[in-house]
């Protein structure tokens, strides 16, 4: 096997229409492939040993561009290529955008016995999105989550976690989230600054946000697709119930770990499909 590479999106997606192309250090082209479904490359050519630069390119991508060594066997390992969106150090167009929630995901992830993670969902939730036209550090979010939609895929640990232990819903129903400001945190990436309130409580909390790309929809409209990560600490939101079994571990961390992915459509609402 001449050459070996997997072309992904920033979150994970393959990249099916990739294109690899490889020069030698004149600038020759010795080699081009083309990404198979699961965005993967195999091509057999036999590259003579040396240094190379190996070139990816995909329709609605930025390229990428790298170094790469042929080994005595004539191989060329390229490893995981990570293509980013064309024009991704800009936001969607400006207006509103509307979180669609059957293509987006709200996760929490806590440690559980010091050794594995329990992995929860919030299954109802939407908000919005409103992008400002002359200061994108002026753009707006808003979201609102049911509570008592948490799912953990265990029946007894989401009566649990509803109780007034942990979410307390029923004095508590909703977990809502608004921003006070966006910065640029490097290309296609940004902070989020804003105010959570949980358990009534509220407190300031920043989200680190990946612009993924937009794009057209099968329903004549538009959609923008980010992926947003935080750290809340169940202290700070007056979560302090533990139980600490006989080893002195905590049987659930109090550290969550929250993952956003959101799909928004253009516009004041969603579409009626």
């Amino acid at each position: 096997m001449g050459l070996t590479a997997k072309i992904r999106t920033r979150d994970g997606w393959a990249v099916s229409h990739a294109v690899v192309t490889v020069t030698d250090m004149t600038g020759t082209q010795v080699l081009r492939a083309e990404a198979d479904a699961e965005g993967a490359v195999r091509d057999a050519t036999e590259l003579t040993p040396g240094a190379y630069t190996v070139i990816v390119t995909a329709v609605g991508y930025a390229p990428a561009a790298s170094s790469a060594i042929v080994t005595a066997s004539g191989r060329a390992e390229v490893g995981t290529v990570t293509l980013a969106r064309q024009g991704g150090t800009e936001l969607p167009p400006p207006g509103p955008w509307t979180i669609d929630p059957a293509h987006s995901s709200v996760a929490a992830v806590a440690q559980h016995l010091g050794i594995s993670s329990v992995h929860g969902r919030f299954t109802e939730f939407g908000g919005t999105i409103e992008i400002a036209p002359d200061d994108v550090a002026k753009s707006r979010v808003e979201a609102v989550i049911k509570a008592g939609s948490i799912d953990t895929g265990n029946g007894m640990r989401d009566t649990h976690l509803r109780s007034g232990d942990f979410l307390d819903v029923e004095n508590h129903p909703e977990i809502a989230y608004r921003s006070t400001g966006l910065t640029q945190a490097g290309p296609d990436r940004w902070t989020v600054h804003g105010e959570l309130s949980l358990h009534g409580v509220v407190r300031q909390v920043d989200l680190d946000l990946a612009y993924l790309g937009t794009g057209a929809d099968p329903w004549g409209g538009t959609r923008a697709a980010f992926r947003a990560t935080a750290e809340l600490h169940r202290e700070d939101f007056a979560m302090n119930y533990n139980q600490v079994l006989q080893a002195g571990i905590a049987a659930i961390g109090t550290t969550l770990k929250v993952q956003l992915d959101v799909q928004a459509v253009q516009g004041d609402s969603l579409p009626a499909v």
